[in-house]
């Protein structure tokens, strides 16, 4: 399963995909997934297991699907089902994943429709697992992930939060729509091969907020997309990813710990903290370069005169110098990004490589921000600029295009250190 797959599609043109869904109670959160694959024109066959047929029918599958919903092995055998569906397929994705199944599919069992769907399919295949979290975390259960994780299966880790019950804690189904996301990620590149797996990345996102008051603070434009692009594309490439936050208005990405901070302060706290144990370092996120030297703890009321107050201002400290310089462990990889508009002294990339050599980092992302580009729109142009010299200039296209080629240049060099 980690060879690229030579994406084929239905006659009308469609990809083809099989979204097996197995018993849990997150199977009726499977609808909204199968709602968003066939809104977005893919074809897809649903594979219940009888348990998941407990819990939504099949009458349910048929009609969101516009498809006959394969239940067994045993209808329509002339066209060999157990065979057929999976050969056929550019993407099989089971959500949810309950530990019962991804331990069937682990030793090779195949007992109902979706276990021989999965021994046949040789396109990538994805897991979304749901259960309560003492089963996830049961020595079994990560024996099984790690086993499927090495077959080149991409296994999302599950979000944490309310299950069944009372209960909370990891194991809850990720948001169909960043499983979306995801499985939309592995269909474009054909592969779930993990070049980052075994890896772990941090990636910031967002802009920092400095307070004025406790309700006044200076800020950025940062919307965060692209840092969340780069989250959700490499955990789509098998890596941990630790995403921190700052202010940002978007759902958690699909096996993604997501860590939220609002300062620069907090930002560099848990960027440095998560970065112990990284093997490369994102820093996406826009931190404000200064904040005031203090900060009222009352609203600053307008005075009388008309006059307004002066602010002192301070530098902030500068994160990614002090990851660049203070590596963790050698061959760590450190990438930084650079929205510039060029002026007097230089052109963007005269002044993006400028900031490179004083930065100390491997990689720098230039974005020319000249009239506002880039802020908040879901698209980013960019020219990636290495510490040896090197240029890729990356045309424009969705932030997801960029960030696998960010992520390109980093596994390369991982590369050379293992």
């Amino acid at each position: 399963m980690t060879e690229t797959h030579d994406t084929a599609v239905s006659p009308g043109g469609r990809p083809r995909v099989v979204l097996g869904v197995s018993g849990g109670i997150a199977a009726y959160k499977a609808c909204e997934l199968l709602r968003r694959f066939t809104e977005s024109g893919h074809d897809v066959t649903v594979v219940p297991t009888a348990s998941a047929l407990e819990f939504v029918g099949a009458p349910t599958w048929a009609a969101l699907s516009g498809k006959p919903v394969a239940t067994d092995v045993w209808s329509g055998v002339h066209e060999v089902p157990h065979v057929r569906i999976g050969q056929a397929a550019d993407l099989v994705v089971v959500a949810p994943a309950t530990a019962d199944l991804m331990a069937k599919a682990t030793h090779g069992l195949a007992d109902d429709l979706l276990t021989n769907t999965l021994l046949t399919a040789r396109c990538p295949v994805v897991f979304a697992p749901a259960m309560h979290t003492e089963m996830w975390e049961h020595p079994a259960t990560r024996a099984n992930v790690a086993t499927l994780r090495e077959r080149g299966v991409l296994v999302i880790e599950p979000a944490e939060g309310r299950l069944t019950g009372k209960d909370t804690g990891k194991g809850r189904l990720p948001e169909p729509d960043e499983i979306f996301e995801t499985c939309r990620e592995v269909l474009a590149r054909g592969t779930t091969s993990p070049d980052l797996a075994g890896r772990h990345v941090v990636v910031s996102a967002g802009g920092t907020r400095e307070y004025l008051d406790p309700v006044r603070f200076l800020g950025n434009r940062s919307s965060g997309l692209q840092g969340y692009a780069l989250a959700r594309a490499a955990a789509a490439r098998g890596a941990e990813v630790t995403l921190v936050a700052a202010n940002v208005a978007l759902a958690d990405p699909a096996g993604v710990k997501v860590v939220r901070v609002e300062t620069t302060a907090e930002l560099r706290q848990e960027v440095l903290a998560a970065a112990a144990a990284a093997d490369a370092v994102v820093m996406a996120a826009a931190p404000a370069d200064f904040r005031p030297v203090t900060t009222s703890e009352a609203k600053i009321k307008k005075a009388a005169d008309g006059s307004a107050p002066a602010i002192e201002l301070t530098q902030n400290p500068d994160i990614l110098r002090e990851l660049s310089a203070d590596r963790v462990h050698p061959g760590q990889v450190v990438v930084g990004f650079a929205a510039e508009t060029g002026d007097a002294s230089g052109s963007v990339e005269e002044l993006a490589r400028e900031k490179l050599a004083r930065k100390g980092c491997d990689l720098l992302v230039v974005n020319d921000v000249s009239g506002g580009a880039v802020f908040g729109s879901p698209d980013n142009e960019a020219v990636i600029l290495a510490a040896d010299g090197a240029a890729v200039p990356v045309p424009r296209g969705s932030k997801t295009v960029l960030a696998h080629v960010i992520w390109d240049q980093v596994a390369a060099r991982l590369g050379r250190d293992t």
